[in-house]
């Protein structure tokens, strides 16, 4: 281990773990990950398997070591138990990359917040920290539990701020982010730095449509992410109930993409609610399946709910629904705004009613449909693709690693932003 402390190589070399999903399935890890080697870093994962994943990979240059999940947990305490099988796979993990390949940083991605012990294991061997700041868990368990102030959720804002508190330095995926760091973490502005979850223009082009997948229906409405219990995925189902079986409509398709906690509980509400013929569940989404998808919609839907977690969180698939030129229809949240702005459509929170309603008024006006998806594509080729990101990320690592304090990156990375817009 001293022998790896002492190389330079492996000094460069950063650690990533992330737990709520697998790499590369994971877009924001995996774009790091390919900021990172193309700056000249080496770089390691530890995450989950997803189904068909080998234990350990080389993809690109990035070494993956991946551990069985655990089972899906059902409550609070399934919660505990699977942050507590995670982090003793990933820490097993951990000293063996260290053993085999070495690392000066590791960079955790939360949630949830309790990877800071295990950075605290590397710091006497001069392991750096770095807090990839994702979510908020307190935040997420009173949307998913509705419980704040009681014993597990004051062990997390403690687990909060014992991360803050060790991490060297902090990244955080927008401005509201940035001021819990500050304020509720206690760190310096100079300490924190926002890079957004933005799309790669390159992987991610829009394409001739495929009718097909619009089921033989004229429209295509589409859901892409995470289907857990805060993430108001129901209310699409809501939605397409009111425009099918109340307002009559049967020119409209809807797709859900993605997986979670509630995907069979959809299924089921699908069924129970008459909409078999009406939508379609992908599952697990590459970026082949959204690319095709997206490229065939007409709206992409963002559908979640108003409260302390969504509020200030930036929606990954709303920034990837204005890459692909769609309009967005989503309730009235302060980062979906700061993101979207004119792009969107927005709806009073929890009123599904007006949500059909936008979706509808959208179908039914080509060419306001075509000026919200013109400017998002505007707005995400000039300040949100993730080639602005990129070089904020890898400044991060320059000060940290090399002393730089300039935000530079090689000039691969800039091409690719060159070609992508």
């Amino acid at each position: 281990m001293t022998e790896l402390r002492r190389s330079g190589r492996s000094s460069r070399r950063v650690l990533i773990i992330v737990q709520n999903l697998p790499v590369p399935l994971d877009r924001r890890v995996w774009l790091e990950c390919q900021a990172l080697t193309a700056a000249g870093y080496g770089v390691s994962v530890i995450c989950p398997m997803g189904p068909g994943d080998a234990a350990f990979e080389d993809l690109d240059g990035v070494r993956i070591h991946r551990y069985p999940p655990p089972p899906q947990a059902e409550d609070a305490s399934g919660y505990v138990r699977e942050f507590a099988y995670c982090w003793f796979q990933t820490a097993r993990l951990a000293f063996r990359e260290y053993r085999q390949a070495g690392f000066g940083v590791i960079q955790a991605c939360n949630p949830p917040d309790t990877y800071f012990a295990l950075a605290a294991l590397f710091r006497p061997l001069g392991v750096r920290f770095v807090f990839d700041h994702h979510d908020l868990c307190p935040e997420v368990y009173t949307a998913r539990f509705g419980r704040a102030g009681g014993l597990l959720h004051r062990g997390l804002l403690l687990l909060e701020r014992l991360t803050f508190r060790l991490a060297d330095r902090v990244i955080s995926t927008n401005d509201s982010y940035r001021e819990v760091a500050i304020g509720r973490g206690r760190r310096t502005p100079e300490e924190v730095t926002v890079v957004r979850s933005g799309p790669d223009l390159e992987r991610l082009r829009r394409r001739a449509p495929e009718p097909v997948l619009k089921a033989g229906k004229p429209f295509l409405c589409a859901y892409l992410g995470v289907m857990g219990p805060q993430d108001g995925v129901d209310t699409v189902l809501e939605a397409a109930f009111v425009i099918v079986h109340e307002m009559g409509r049967r020119d409209c398709h809807f797709v859900m993409m993605g997986f979670g906690d509630c995907f069979e509980e959809l299924r089921a509400q699908a069924r129970r609610d008459g909409l078999d013929g009406w939508v379609t569940f992908t599952g697990r989404a590459d970026d082949e399946t959204l690319t095709r998808y997206l490229s065939t919609a007409d709206i992409g839907l963002s559908p979640d709910p108003k409260n302390a977690f969504n509020d200030v969180s930036t929606m990954n698939k709303t920034v990837e629904y204005m890459a692909f030129g769609l309009p967005v229809v989503a309730f009235d949240l302060k980062e979906t705004r700061v993101s979207a702005g004119d792009a969107a459509a927005y709806a009073p929170d929890g009123d599904v009613a007006a949500y059909a309603k936008a979706i509808v008024s959208l179908l039914d006006d080509p060419a306001r449909r075509e000026a919200m998806g013109a400017a998002g594509r505007e707005r995400v080729v000039d300040s949100l693709a993730w080639e602005h990101q990129a070089p904020k990320y890898v400044a991060v690592y320059r000060e940290l690693l090399d002393g730089a304090r300039l935000q530079l990156v090689p000039s691969v990375v800039a091409e690719r932003g060159a070609r992508a817009a």
